[in-house]
């Protein structure tokens, strides 16, 4: 599936977070903007450096009315765990079956050392409290990535 259109209404979603509570995007329209971030697979490396740059800077989002939302494959134990383990201070959302992913276009082939399979392309949405999408960033850089949305909200929101 293609990806949503900046300007457009972004995807309905609603999933379960960490603790099995559902999440779904109406919970913050007209008050928050929303940070939709996805993620290959909780506790890896490159996953965990952008989850704690977002950790780190949380004061600043909150500061913009604005919420940010990690989501993966992952189950809520595992998310859980991933949370605890880093003291993450964010909901991160549980699509195992990739229908959001899919809905948002970032459910892709994918390469890794020489083998090609299915997976969650890193991607960025940053969706305004009219619900509207504002920015995509498809070429995320983990170890920037908090600062590079927070650029983006500071500019334009």
């Amino acid at each position: 599936m293609a990806m949503p259109k900046v300007g457009n209404k972004a995807p309905a979603f609603s999933m379960l977070n960490q603790k099995g509570e559902k999440v779904s995007l109406k919970d913050f329209a007209g008050k928050k903007n929303v940070v939709l971030y996805f993620y290959p697979k909780a506790m890896t490396p490159g996953c965990t450096v952008q989850a704690c740059g977002i950790r780190d800077t949380k004061r600043k989002f909150t500061s913009k009315d604005t919420v940010v939302l990690g989501v993966s494959p992952d189950a809520p134990e595992r998310l859980q765990k991933f949370i605890d383990r880093d003291k993450l201070n964010f909901d991160l959302l549980s699509d195992p079956e990739h229908k959001i992913t899919e809905k948002y276009g970032v459910w892709g082939l994918k390469k890794f050392m020489g083998k090609e399979y299915m997976g969650v392309i890193r991607s960025t949405f940053i969706i305004g409290k009219d619900g509207k999408l504002k920015h995509i960033m498809d070429k995320v850089k983990t170890k920037t990535h908090h600062d590079d949305v927070l650029d983006f909200i500071k500019e334009n929101l």
